[in-house]
This record gives structure tokens, C-alpha cells and sequence, in this order.
């Protein structure tokens, strides 16, 4: 984060195009006004604009402002973001979520500093603006899928700020937690297993679900003293999750299993966690989703339900298994045992299986 913050520091010096990126809740948008705040901008406007919050038309009418009339609802003239920051700083927060028609006209704008109000017949104006964005998504993947215009990413990655998640950096969650605690006013006691606790957990919300979670001790907590048994659901889950008995491959894949589907975890965010921290291994993973596998006679899609995820997550999860070289095949869950064929049939290991054509490309990795 010193580094980060440093390297943010010398790009705000400079009015060149800077893209922020990192998962949600790591504070893209208070590195943006750092930038601002460092730069010879900020006595002018600090003017944010939320990309994924708005339709394209309604992204268009607020980016570049409407004329009266141009549209249904359009009772008055209205001056666009893009005007307002004049001589400051805009900052798109989540521009990845933009449609490639609206990428076109932030293009536009970029390349010769010119807007025009939707319904206007009036010559272009010119601003002066200092563009920073942000994403959580991978701009270059976007680009390669057609997704995202490449002329556009190259224009707003001049610098790329990446933002570490927290699980990353767990030094600043104690610092964290103390600058939290001292914007509530309220004095708040750890004991050493509830402040292990915090810094064992993965943290998947990044620095938004610890701000969150601080708002809650602090409206809950009746003593002032926080126990292991008093923080979040989520958090006691996830600590239960990595604690080895007995047989360590055996035992985790089922208390990992007994979490998600007796205790409301999620796969997202609490195994996938685990997996890329390497608390857990391959072949925990495996048996993980063996255990789905037989609990759902061999449907990955019904495997998905029983992990806390969404129908739309299945792509996801078929990739990140195969990825990692995770998937299980689901012959030995579908149907009855296999039982000697008679002489001169085929034998059961050659029989056409019934997984979809989906399901077999995903697995066959």
C-alpha cells in the first residue's frame, strides 16, 4: 500500500488518464480522490459517476447532460458530470459495466476534450477534465471476448494503480480496525482468539465487509469485550473450516461440505478463499465436490444449489475446477453399478454416457 500510494502520488503530479483496479471494497474510489487531492486540481471539482448504477441512455443524459425536451422526462436543461468536473477530476467508478455504444462516446470525448448534450443542435463545447477510472472487472479479458473497446483501454490505462485486496496485506486489518473504532467513538476490547480470528479470515468483501463488521460489534456488543463467539456467522464458519481432526483429507472435504450445505456457507466466499490461500488443497477440493457430486447423482448444475451459488455461476465453476485441474467425472455417480456385459456386447466403459454436451467439455480437462 506504500508503494501504491506513492506511485499515486507522482501520477497526480501529471494530468495523464489513470485506471484503478482491484476487487470491490478495497477503496478504488479513495484512491481516486487521493489522486484528486495530491493533484493541482484539487481546488476544482472532484465529480464521481457510478457506471454500472445507470441505464446506457441515462449514463449518456449524465455524462454529457440533456437539453429540455430531448427525451421523456427531460423538463429542463441539465449540465452533464463531464462540465461540472471542468479544470477538476472525473472519476468512473466501475467503467467495465459500460455498453460498447457509450464506450464509443467516452472515446470520443478523450481524444479532443469536445461533448455535446443529448438533443443538442449547439456546437460541441470543450472541457478540461482529468479522467481516473475504475473496475473491478479484467479490463483485457473484456477486450478479448469483444467485450471492451481496445482503443478505449489503452487510452484510460496510461497508469495502472492495482489495489491489493486484504487478504493480502493482513498487517493494515488491526490499523484498520483502530481507524474505524475511532470514528464511532466507541472503545471496543479484543480477545486474542477474536483478534486471531480477524486476521485469519479471508475477508472476500475486502475493507468494506471489515468496516462493516466493526459497525456491527459496535452496535451489538453489550460489554465492550468481543469474543470469537460474538463476530459474524460468516467469520466463526470459515474459522470452523480449516481445523483439522482426525483424518485431515477426509474430515476437512466433510466439515467443508457440512458448511455449505447444513450451514449456509458459500463456495465463493468462503471455500474459493481458502483454495487461493492455500488453506486448503487439490484434493480437498476434490472430495469436496465428490461429495456434491454424489449427494446430486452426478449433476454438476444441482451440485451448484447445494454450494450457495446461482444458476448463472455455472460456466464459472466448470472453468475454476478445470483450471485448477479439480473436476470430477460423474460416470460413478449416475445410475447403478456397472455389471459384466454379456459376450459380444460392447462393454460398459465404452457406452455413450448420459452428461450433456456442456457438462463433458467442462469435465474433460
Amino acid at each position: 500500500m506504500t508503494e501504491l500510494l506513492s506511485m499515486a502520488e507522482r501520477a497526480a503530479k501529471n494530468p495523464i488518464k489513470v485506471l484503478i483496479t482491484g476487487e470491490s471494497g478495497v477503496g478504488k474510489d479513495l484512491v481516486a480522490r487521493y489522486i484528486h487531492n495530491h493533484s493541482p486540481r484539487k481546488a476544482a471539482p472532484f465529480i464521481a459517476v457510478n457506471c454500472a448504477g445507470l441505464t446506457e441512455t441515462l449514463l449518456e443524459s449524465e455524462l454529457f447532460g440533456h437539453v429540455k425536451g430531448s427525451f421523456t422526462g427531460a423538463f429542463r436543461d441539465k449540465r452533464g458530470k463531464i462540465q461540472l468536473a471542468h479544470r477538476g477530476t472525473l472519476f468512473l467508478d466501475e467503467v467495465g459495466e459500460m455498453s460498447l455504444r457509450m464506450q464509443a462516446l467516452l472515446l470520443r470525448f478523450l481524444e479532443n476534450g469536445e461533448i455535446q448534450a443529448v438533443g443538442s443542435d449547439q456546437p460541441q463545447t470543450q472541457v478540461d477534465v482529468r479522467v481516473v477510472a475504475a473496475t473491478n472487472r479484467n479490463l483485457s479479458e473484456l477486450v478479448t471476448a469483444g467485450q471492451f473497446r481496445e482503443d478505449l483501454y489503452y487510452r484510460l490505462c496510461v497508469i495502472d494503480l492495482q489495489v491489493p485486496p486484504l487478504r493480502e496485506r493482513p498487517e493494515d486489518i488491526q490499523a484498520l480496525m483502530r481507524h474505524f473504532l475511532a470514528r464511532t467513538g466507541r472503545e471496543l476490547a479484543f480477545t486474542d482468539a477474536a483478534t486471531r480470528a480477524f486476521l485469519g479470515y479471508r475477508w472476500p468483501g475486502n475493507v468494506r465487509e471489515l468496516l462493516n463488521v466493526i459497525e456491527q460489534l459496535v452496535c451489538l456488543s453489550a460489554t465492550g469485550v468481543v469474543d470469537v463467539g460474538d463476530l459474524p456467522a460468516t467469520m466463526r464458519r470459515t474459522q470452523a473450516l480449516i481445523a483439522p481432526r482426525g483424518d485431515r483429507r477426509r474430515q476437512v472435504a466433510d466439515d467443508l461440505y457440512d458448511s455449505l450445505v447444513k450451514q449456509g456457507a458459500s463456495f465463493w466466499d468462503h471455500i474459493y478463499p481458502l483454495f487461493l490461500a492455500r488453506d486448503i488443497t487439490r484434493h480437498d477440493l476434490r472430495e469436496l465436490v465428490r461429495r456434491g457430486l454424489r449427494e446430486s447423482r452426478g449433476r454438476y448444475k444441482s451440485v451448484l444449489g447445494l454450494f450457495g451459488m446461482s444458476s448463472d455461476d455455472y460456466r464459472r465453476f466448470m472453468n475454476f475446477l478445470a483450471a485448477h485441474d479439480c473436476s470430477v467425472a460423474v460416470r460413478e455417480f449416475r445410475g447403478a453399478a456397472a455389471v459384466p456385459p454379456p459376450p459380444g456386447e460392447i462393454p460398459s466403459f465404452y457406452a455413450v454416457s448420459a452428461v450433456s454436451m456442456e457438462e463433458a467439455g467442462a469435465v474433460a480437462h
